[in-house]
């Protein structure tokens, strides 16, 4: 098969390791090459991702209605009681709107929105249009929160001006303006938010069971399953700890900052670092024992059960080969630590929004010969996937086609999956995934790696 090349340009983001112990020289936290068709998304997706988990607040996209196609129910964020979140609203500028402005149209959207849902809170979202045509949002949200008396929150994704990374940072200075204006009475001590975790199919609700049953409070959860109440009393909890950490550590930056709450960087997936979050969250509240004993044993607990379930998945997929590529790259480690739990080896490890660290840190886990590239595209992954014999892509729904096409397996680690992968029994849910779709006869009559049969 012809070699597939590296776009010009491209060459700084891709490296890989080759035993060298210097410092990874990789190129990162830039604006996508033009032209490279970029799995990366803008900065409204980034946005956007953070707040619709929002469940009792409006959510209206202020622009074309294109970009409102990029809302309703294209993620597995669910919700234990309101469902306002699952509805897409725009306001669906024209040609006319663009040229005498929308400031108008936005007042008279919201007025009504407002009074026939009666939301907690309104998050306008800005896009490519109103950057262009200089809409003052803020202005409206501020006419319409007198007018309403809720928070009516400017978020400014608009999407020209950065990556999806910019967008994490606006959607984090919206959900500042509403952390602290709500009371923090009846609020314990041994106390936490969750933050980054987005409750895809029901995984914060399995996060938030584990910490309960240590003794801990969840204050907030933001924003999976979110509230706009709890986020606003969010302040008179004692720790933070962070999930996704590239979506929401300025958020816990700027609460230490305001209110002195520490964070915690954690990860939820794959039995080690499922059981770091409950021990680092114990050892921090190292004055009462009663929590750590607590979490070791739900740990033994779920550990034991556990373990020997895996054990015949490893049978199969001992010496497979996976490529991930995901928008976190704090999410790739705790990736390649499952799957070297049962055997898989990773030989691409890349992800959108990684900076210079999390790059250093991914070298440092993984093997000899394994790629590691910063907001690559489909001919990229294409090539790497071919060349480097993988059984397996993990990705999101762009990297889905990808994988068929080239007849291997693929499993879905974003934001559209409907099956939880989070916590003890995600670990479980995942590498079943991984089993089924590696081991599935069907890729006997598929294409592989770009063969004629």
């Amino acid at each position: 098969m012809e070699k597939i090349g590296i776009l010009e340009g491209r060459e700084k983001q891709v490296y890989e390791k080759k035993g060298d112990s210097a410092a990874i020289d990789i190129k990162c936290e830039t604006t996508s090459l033009s032209g490279s068709v970029s799995q990366r998304a803008c900065v409204f997706c980034g946005s956007r991702v953070v707040l619709y988990p929002v469940a009792d607040a409006l959510h209206v996209v202020h622009g074309p209605i294109g970009c409102a196609a990029y809302t309703w129910d294209i993620r597995g964020a669910v919700s234990s009681g309101p469902e306002l979140h699952r509805l897409s609203f725009s306001t669906d500028l024209k040609e006319m709107d663009v040229i005498y402005g929308g400031e108008k149209k936005l007042h008279q959207s919201l007025t009504e929105l407002i009074a026939q849902y009666q939301p907690k809170a309104a998050f306008i979202y800005s896009t490519c249009i109103i950057g262009l045509i200089g809409d003052d949002i803020d202005a409206v949200c501020k006419k319409v929160s007198q007018e309403t008396g809720i928070p009516v929150l400017p978020v400014h994704s608009e999407g020209f001006k950065g990556t999806k990374k910019d967008g994490y940072k606006a959607a984090c200075d919206s959900l500042m303006k509403l952390v602290g204006t709500g009371s923090t009475e009846g609020i314990g001590k041994y106390s936490i938010n969750i933050l980054g975790e987005f409750n895809l199919a029901g995984e914060a609700w399995i996060i938030k069971k584990y910490y309960e049953e240590m003794g801990i409070e969840v204050v907030a959860t933001m924003t999976g399953d979110g509230r706009v109440d709890d986020i606003r009393r969010s302040h008179g909890a004692s720790l933070n700890i962070v999930q996704c950490s590239g979506s929401m550590v300025k958020l816990a930056k700027m609460m230490e900052e305001k209110y002195g709450i520490p964070y915690l960087r954690v990860s939820y997936f794959g039995i080690e670092d499922m059981s770091m979050a409950l021990y680092d969250v114990a050892k921090h509240f190292s004055d009462n024992p009663a929590i750590l004993d607590a979490a070791k044993k739900l740990v033994n607990r779920e550990v034991s059960e556990l373990y020997p379930r895996l054990q015949h998945f490893r049978q199969a997929l001992e010496g497979k080969k996976a490529a991930i590529y995901v928008g976190g790259a704090f999410k790739a480690f705790s990736l390649i630590k499952a799957l070297n739990s049962v055997g898989m080896s990773v030989v691409l490890a890349g992800s959108q929004t990684g900076n210079k660290d999390d790059y250093e840190g991914l070298k440092e886990m993984c093997e000899e010969g394994t790629v590691i590239v910063d907001d690559s595209n489909p001919v990229e992954l294409s090539k790497f996937v071919l060349e480097k014999e993988a059984d397996l892509l993990i990705g999101g729904v762009k990297e889905r086609p990808i994988a068929y096409k080239l007849g291997i397996g693929f499993c879905d680690h974003n934001h559209e999956r409907k099956i939880p992968l989070a916590g003890f029994v995600g670990m479980y849910n995942f590498i079943q995934e991984v089993y089924n779709s590696v081991m599935s006869p069907v890729w006997q009559f598929a294409p592989r790696k770009g063969g004629l049969s």
